[in-house]
C-alpha cells in the first residue's frame, strides 16, 4: 500500500463524462482521491454526499472519486445525488492494484476481490501527504477536511 511521501501513480482513466482525466492534469493543487467499491450502495452514497457537501467551497482542493464502476454508472451517480466532483472509472482495478488496495474481501462467506475503500491526499506535486486506510464512510470528509493544511 502507498504510504505518505510516495509520488501517488500516473494515470489516465474515464470520468463520468467520458473525458480523460490524468493526474498531471490534477497538478498545481490539493487533491482528495478517494477509492469507494461501487456507486449508489448505502455507504458509498453517504461517503459521496459528504464530500459534496463540505468540500465546495475549500480553494485550490479536489475531490476525485474512484470505484471499478464504468462512466455510465457514475453519470447516473452524479445525477442522483448532485454530486459537485469528478468521478473516475477504473474499470481494470488497474490503478487500485498500483495502490495496493484491490484486495480479497469477504462477504457472507464469500470471498472475492474488491477495493479497500482508502483515501489519498496529493500535495500541488501529486505526492501523498496522508493516506487513510480501511475508510469508515460516516463522518469521513470531515476528517479529511480537518487533515487539509
Amino acid at each position: 500500500m502507498l504510504q505518505a511521501g510516495q509520488p501517488f501513480p500516473t494515470f489516465s482513466l474515464h470520468d463520468q463524462d467520458g473525458n480523460t482525466v490524468s493526474l498531471s492534469d490534477l497538478a498545481g493543487q490539493k487533491v482528495v482521491i478517494y477509492f469507494y467499491p461501487k456507486d449508489d450502495t448505502p455507504g458509498c452514497t453517504v461517503e459521496a454526499c459528504d464530500f459534496r457537501d463540505m468540500f465546495p467551497h475549500i480553494p485550490n482542493v479536489k475531490v476525485v472519486g474512484i470505484s471499478p464502476d464504468n462512466s455510465k454508472s457514475h453519470r447516473k451517480f452524479v445525477d442522483k445525488f448532485g454530486l459537485n466532483f469528478t468521478l473516475l472509472a477504473d474499470a481494470d482495478h488497474q490503478l487500485a492494484e498500483s495502490c495496493g488496495i484491490w484486495v480479497e474481501k469477504s462477504m457472507y462467506g464469500k470471498k472475492y476481490m474488491g477495493i479497500e475503500r482508502t483515501t489519498y491526499l496529493l500535495d500541488e506535486n501529486g505526492v501523498i501527504f496522508k493516506v487513510f486506510s480501511k475508510v469508515k464512510p460516516e463522518g469521513h470528509a470531515k476528517e479529511v477536511l480537518a487533515s487539509l493544511p
